[in-house]
């Protein structure tokens, strides 16, 4: 087991390694052999408060630091992944359950939201702007907005952790990070101990390993965050925007989805298979741009759905420490229950089940399924597993009509053998993203990413990610005098 797992079992609060005093621990276990890997006491109420005024107090000189200062701690952060990649990539199987080529993709986004992070600390730019008043000069600065509140998810806890962090504290803000209580050290305390190594100052990037049963909303009603980064589910989201906007908080939410792919009847049909059953598996199907459902065209719906059916059955389930594994756990027995509960509702719904996997402990078998009714609430629901639901549609519209009938709205793909018949076609999707003739999972450093309805507000990536990092302050200076009319 990692040294990991041992060494940073803790709170990292002020600069400073320390245990929580809640009256609980977090454990955190592997999900696939169920080993103890950490026990983590709870940060209380006070010790979110102790953090945010910590980030607070660092933050004023780290934005006066030059950028080309904060700048070279990223890069230094950057460094330490790539000499370690080999001991966080076992971090992540261990504590996730992903499999190596899961950790594999997870390291290769990190380090590429990483370098982004490093040019962005040099992107905020001011402006001079023209003034109906003589003499007056109008200034219009971009400033860090202060503190950043940032709670992530389980999936692709490194990663998204990161895309936060790196970029509030290129930008110069002070940040206190929670991690999901399943992903504490991957999610949480690796990143804090990376950052320190890299010299950043203390206070300034907090972790708190948590829960709501303890801080109850602590962490989102603080004074002292300006914004609220958040990675979840939409019903997580839904509250953590309504306490935002009554504290007059910026949210920044990326939440789930239940996209589609969508073969057209001029589609290269292996390619489409291929990019369909990754779309839906990689990574148990925890991944929130996962192609729920698979949209074909009747004309070649028997043929697409033999060789889709063909590849699923292939796909080796077991341990993640296996190179051959392509599906490993999910996170926890909850989830694990809710996806075998998933397929029995849609049975008994009156599906047909072309491949019905089984459930070992954590490990959940794929399972396609079909001839689901069209009215079923299953269709409109996010379903964080590998599952996946094929919906033969006659013609255009009626593909459409299926997409955008359901509240969420996040990623999508569609497959044909017309790029401009397939972007039109995007371009009718009610969604943040859309991809052609590709698969539903993607996430790029300089492209906007994030969702329209359910799926979440605000953008991050890029120069969204500045603007959701900072704001904009008017100073205006008079070189002559103003006439005032008393």
């Amino acid at each position: 087991m990692s040294s990991y797992f041992t060494d940073l079992a803790q709170q990292y609060i002020d600069g400073e390694w320390r245990p929580g005093t809640g009256s609980w621990d977090v454990i955190d276990f592997n999900p696939y052999d169920d080993e103890k890997l950490a026990s983590i006491t709870v940060a209380t109420v006070d010790e979110v408060d102790q953090a945010y005024r910590a980030a607070a107090r660092a933050q004023k000189q780290w934005a006066a630091t030059n950028p080309y200062a904060r700048r070279a701690v990223l890069d230094r952060a950057l460094r330490l992944i790539e000499d370690r990649e080999q001991e966080i990539a076992d971090l992540i199987v261990a504590e996730l359950g992903g499999t190596r080529v899961k950790a594999g993709f997870e390291l290769h986004l990190a380090k590429e939201f990483l370098r982004e992070s490093i040019h962005l600390a040099l992107r905020p730019e001011g402006r001079i702007l023209p003034s109906p008043v003589d003499g007056k000069e109008n200034r219009v600065y971009r400033v860090p907005v202060g503190v950043i509140g940032v709670i992530s998810p389980f999936n692709f806890p490194f990663l998204l952790s990161l895309k936060s962090v790196a970029p509030a504290l290129a930008l110069g803000n002070g940040v206190v990070l929670k991690p999901h209580q399943n992903t504490p050290i991957a999610g949480g305390t690796l990143i804090a101990k990376i950052f320190e190594e890299a010299g950043l100052p203390g206070g300034l990037l907090n972790v708190v390993v948590t829960d709501i049963a303890e801080i109850g909303d602590a962490f989102i009603e603080h004074p002292v965050p300006k914004v609220i980064s958040f990675t979840g589910s939409d019903k997580v989201g839904r509250h953590v925007a309504t306490v935002c906007a009554a504290n007059f908080k910026r949210s920044v939410l990326e939440l789930g989805g239940n996209s589609a792919l969508v073969v057209l009847d001029d589609a290269d049909l292996d390619y489409a298979v291929d990019a369909a059953v990754f779309s839906r598996f990689v990574h148990q199907g925890q991944v929130c741009m996962a192609a729920n459902r698979v949209l074909v065209d009747r004309s070649i719906a028997e043929e697409f759905t033999g060789k889709f059916v063909a590849k699923v059955k292939s796909l080796k389930v077991g341990d993640p420490r296996d190179p051959q594994t392509v599906i490993g756990p999910v996170i926890n027995s909850q989830q694990a229950n809710a996806i075998s509960g998933t397929v029995e509702q849609a049975v008994a719904e009156g599906a047909t089940a072309l491949v019905r996997g089984g459930t070992s402990g954590n490990l959940v078998e794929p399972s396609v399924l079909t001839d689901l009714p069209a009215d079923s609430v299953l269709l409109q629901q996010e379903v964080f597993g590998p599952v996946v639901f094929l919906i033969p549609f006659d013609g255009e519209e009626e593909a459409l009509r299926i997409v955008n009938d359901t509240p969420y709205g996040l990623s999508g793909a569609v497959h044909t053998g017309d790029i401009e018949r397939g972007v039109a076609f995007a371009k009718q999707i009610d969604t943040g993203m859309f991809h052609v003739n590709d698969g539903t999972v993607h996430d790029e450093p300089i492209v906007p990413f994030g969702g329209e309805k359910h799926s979440g507000i605000g953008r991050l990536n890029g120069e969204t990610t500045l603007e959701s990092f900072t704001t904009v302050k008017w100073i205006s200076v008079q070189h002559g005098r103003s006439a005032f009319p008393f």
